[in-house]
């Protein structure tokens, strides 16, 4: 089956296709490095990985890149206006009592090592904006002389008007046109357009900030939009195939990303397919430090699961749709990981044997191709899986061949018996118990039970399957 992606660009699936013979161009939005990053951005950066995997489980070169976001966001964002508010590093100063530097570097280690966590395809090179400050005010002046910047009390701001005189659309992306000024913020009378935004702020002068640079316009620092800009035409040109993101960037930053490339270069489109993961859910409803279910991955290590298993239940849901966490999903996710993992380990003693003897099942193949190029059905995808590890009538040798090589998409590591962390043999009598409620022999099942019970677990049944714990 064709590879098919769908475009938040057109709004519509399309079969994908590189334009460049250097492969596919691919860019993600990262993160701002002012606190932990949350397993609601976490659903994104694996959505990034997911789809470089899938391009090169596809035979196609990837050329991956991804920001690092350590100076420029503000806190406006959240109202609504990227141009108002503190930047976030220096709220993190205050709250810390380090400096940006110090809690910007803090912070990319931990991404960087939650990034490993969760067995991500590390791009090219992450990108921090701070290195990148040169290529950000070149495009500035780009733009400046192309007469699309105009100057206000704080700072040089993008005309969208102007932009669009020169026969460009602006916020193609998202419905920002239709947004009336003030209706979620104050309209700041300086600007031209509510819809314009800063490429350029002026440092307050009363007071230095740890992040600021020199510029052709005063001293100053970056608008949160530009580096992305910069960064992206510097190492993929000034067209390029694929570039992912939460669904929240599609209204602002994404498009003025767009307006800046297209306005500098004069070339359109800036980026051929734009992609955009759904919102995470926790229990039925936002997610937010102020409600304090902000999770981390270090809230899922502290309850023995391993982040893994949180990559798992990512794909127990569509990337564009959104998928409600709770810790009982999670859990029953960490246990079907688990019993996959089992299953393998034990028709694996010899694992190396097995990858000489076995090969790949083609038609178990074609099902899994079929699902994860039908704009990334993970769900699916996942179902495949799991139908061909139960399989009896499959070699034990081609059905590990086979499941390795889902792997190079899954990332579960399932090659590494030393991930399983309840014992082989308890997942095993689990699975047979499985078995014997389904044939509701249920004598059989008790037995089962009593037998995972003397191991030192104990087995609960809820309406996403079995979950395992430890007495």
């Amino acid at each position: 089956m064709a590879l098919t992606f769908y475009n938040s660009l057109t709004r519509k699936a399309e079969p994908f296709s590189t334009t460049s013979a250097n492969g596919v161009g691919m860019y993600t939005c990262g993160p701002t490095v002012y606190n932990y990053v949350t397993i609601g951005n976490w659903r994104t950066y694996t959505l990034g990985d997911l789809v470089a995997r899938v391009l090169r489980y596809n035979e196609y070169k990837v050329n991956y890149y991804m920001n690092i976001t350590d100076v420029g966001h503000l806190t406006g964002d959240n109202s609504g206006d990227a141009d108002t508010g503190e930047d976030r590093m220096e709220k993190a100063k205050a709250r810390e009592g380090k400096n940006a530097w110090e809690i910007a570097k803090f912070y990319t280690e931990d991404f960087k090592h939650g990034y490993t966590m969760l067995n991500l395809t590390e791009p090219e090179a992450f990108l921090p904006a701070t290195e990148h400050i040169p290529e950000q005010i070149a495009l500035i002046q780009q733009l400046e002389l192309a007469g699309l910047t105009y100057r206000i009390n704080d700072g040089i701001y993008f005309d969208t008007e102007a932009f669009e005189k020169k026969g460009f659309t602006y916020g193609v992306l998202s419905n920002l046109d239709q947004i009336k000024a003030g209706a979620r913020v104050d309209f700041n009378p300086e600007k031209r357009n509510f819809r314009d935004f800063a490429l350029w702020k002026f440092s307050p002068i009363d007071a230095k900030r740890d992040m600021e640079w020199q510029s052709p316009w005063g001293v100053g620092f970056p608008g949160w939009h530009s580096e992305c800009t910069a960064m992206s035409l510097k190492y993929l040109g000034e067209q390029f195939d694929i570039h992912v993101g939460g669904e929240d960037l599609k209204s602002t930053h994404h498009p003025n990303e767009i307006a800046q490339a297209e306005g500098a270069t004069g070339k359109s489109p800036f980026v051929h397919l734009w992609m955009h993961g759904a919102f995470l859910q926790v229990d039925g409803g936002r997610m937010g430090k102020s409600l304090g279910n902000a999770y981390t991955l270090a809230d899922i290590t502290a309850r023995n699961i391993s982040p893994l298993s949180l990559r798992y239940f990512y794909f127990s849901g569509h990337y564009r749709s959104p998928l409600n966490f709770t810790w009982e999903a999670l859990t029953a996710s960490d246990t079907a990981l688990k019993r996959i993992k089992a299953i393998i380990a034990s028709d694996s003693t010899d694992i190396e044997h097995l990858l000489a003897g076995g090969k790949v099942n083609e038609s178990y193949r074609e099902k899994f191709l079929s699902a994860i190029n039908d704009d990334l059905n993970m769900p699916l995808a996942l179902s495949v899986l799991h139908e061909l590890v139960h399989d009896k009538n499959i070699a034990p040798s081609d059905m590990v061949v086979t499941a390795l090589n889902f792997d190079e998409v899954f990332g579960f590591n399932l090659g590494e018996k030393s991930s399983i962390e309840i014992p082989a043999e308890v997942l095993i009598l689990a699975n047979k118990r499985e078995e014997a409620r389904n044939a509701k022999n249920w004598a059989d099942s008790d037995k089962l039970r009593d037998s995972i019970a003397s191991h030192g677990y104990i087995i609960k049944d809820t309406d996403k399957g079995f979950v395992i714990e430890k007495k």
